[in-house]
């Protein structure tokens, strides 16, 4: 039986997350005890960073920071973040915890989404980072992000989102596609080959219904071996086909490399140069690397990002009404994040000292914490999707595989 006055789905509205339903309730327990003894407008400025990136990696993208302004706005209270699509390091170059936003306010405005202002990073972070990562491994070849089955269908879209802006091509969820502002992409799954029980007459069917923008992507490793249905793939749709997909099963999979240099051997060999070889299910950094050696043109990839671990930010005040205090094992007081875009060396120093010059090439160095809201009011563009994917991408380019701010 239906239990009565409890949700269909088990996820927090917007309005619930800005009014501090989703806060872990030690924070509200702090506010109350603030303002009932009478230290409710105590002035506090918390820095948000994190002790280290995920599997020992050097550096992250941030992902987030337009939700984050939205979480903000209202509020009485400045936030200075990075921008959203930020490289950014755990530590600087003198081994300094480097923040990647500051709040600034009374300290019972930042408590009740003190939770949701972290985790809003957190997942979003990991997410973009294992991307870039990708990206950065297998350079212009296609990403395409199928990882949404795999995780609650609340976070859906932030889940595309944070996969494109770390340089994946084009994402399989609806929503997400949509509020991305790209068409979803997606081929066909097993279901539709078993339904009709033959793959020629499936192949056959989706040309004829799909949309002609569509790329006509064949999977094939369904019911034959992947090199035999992938030249009857080609000999059905010939110049229509765009790729063949191997989602071949890791039980039936041997040496996948090895039957992606077969499949391209045996297409090349009967001229389908023109038919690309995409893999999915089951790939993470190290397979996918492998494969692309192999020939592959494009991933669909789907656990390895959606599940990606979360970068572990944490906030941490530094100042109380202008005095520089903290908790042993942090640096006292207000920073700002100074970097070199030549070198990609950052530098953190204390927020009212001259801007430093790069302890590399002794260049001009340029802030990174810039104003996001001032008395909750958002305060910068907050730029489109494409825009920060693009301005991820252009950082990668200038990142050294093995970059680290030491």
């Amino acid at each position: 039986m239906e239990r009565k006055n409890v949700p269909r789905f088990y996820s927090a509205t917007d309005e619930e997350i800005k009014k501090g339903k989703t806060v872990d309730i030690y924070y509200l327990r702090t506010k109350d005890v603030i303002e009932t003894k009478g230290l409710g407008s105590v002035r506090v400025v918390c820095e948000v960073s994190t002790g280290g990136i995920p599997h020992g990696w050097n550096w992250g993208v941030l992902c987030g920071i337009e939700e984050e302004a939205h979480l903000f706005k209202g509020y009485p209270l400045n936030v200075y973040a990075m921008p959203e699509g930020s490289v950014f390091f755990a530590r600087d170059y003198r081994g300094i915890r480097e923040p990647v936003m500051v709040i600034e306010g009374p300290y019972v405005e930042i408590a009740p989404i003190e939770t949701a202002l972290i985790g809003l990073l957190c997942q979003a972070s990991g997410i973009s980072t294992a991307a870039a990562r990708i990206r950065k491994a297998v350079g212009n070849k296609t990403l395409i992000s199928f990882g949404i089955r795999r995780m609650h269908p609340a976070i859906a879209p932030m889940i595309d989102r944070a996969a494109y802006i770390g340089g994946f091509d084009g994402v399989s969820g609806v929503l997400g596609a949509e509020l991305i502002g790209i068409t979803p992409t997606g081929t066909m799954p097993h279901p539709l080959i078993l339904i009709y029980g033959d793959q020629v007459k499936a192949w056959k069917a989706f040309d004829e219904v799909a949309p002609p923008e569509v790329p006509r992507v064949a999977l094939v490793d369904t019911l034959f071996d992947e090199k035999i249905e992938s030249l009857m793939a080609a000999d059905t749709l010939k110049d229509r086909l765009w790729a063949v997909r191997l989602d071949t099963p890791g039980s039936r999979r041997g040496d996948f490399a090895d039957i992606v240099r077969e499949v391209r051997w045996e297409l090349d060999l009967r001229g389908y140069k023109h038919v690309k070889i995409m893999v999915s299910g089951g790939l993470s950094e190290k397979t996918i690397q492998e494969l692309a050696s192999a020939g592959v043109d494009a991933f669909g990839v789907g656990t390895w990002v959606s599940n990606a671990e979360t970068v572990d930010f944490g906030m941490d005040v530094v100042e109380v009404e202008g005095k520089p205090i903290t908790k042993r094992g942090k640096m006292a007081g207000r920073k700002q994040v100074w970097r070199c875009p030549t070198c990609f060396i950052d530098v953190v120093f204390p927020e009212k000292e001259q801007p430093p010059t790069c302890p590399k090439c002794a260049g001009k160095m340029k802030p990174m914490l810039k104003p996001l809201v001032k008395n909750g009011k958002i305060v910068t563009d907050l730029p489109e999707t494409m825009n920060i994917r693009r301005y991820v991408l252009k950082q990668l380019e200038n990142l050294p595989p093995d970059a680290k701010s030491e």
